[in-house]
């Protein structure tokens, strides 16, 4: 069942609206859409890439949006891979 208010419903038949999410759902979705990331880009069509784009992008901001202040780690600036 969706939340019929503004900005706490589905968006776009992909999910439901972040600003809807608890915190724990939050970081699930999130974690979830960084675990599938490399197989969406690998081998996912266009359209999969594409929602997967948008809604890392949905997910994030509204992660940054509730946590400005989040812990940031200096040394993870000048680390590289």
């Amino acid at each position: 069942m969706t939340d019929a208010r503004p900005g706490h419903g589905t968006t776009a038949g992909t999910g439901i609206d972040p600003a809807g999410l608890a915190d724990d759902d939050l970081f699930r979705e999130l974690a979830s859409l960084h675990r599938t990331r490399l197989e969406t880009l690998r081998h996912g069509p266009e359209a999969a890439l594409e929602n997967h784009f948008r809604r890392t992008a949905e997910l994030e901001t509204e992660y940054m949006a509730r946590f400005p202040g989040r812990e940031v780690d200096p040394e993870r600036l000048t680390q590289s891979f």
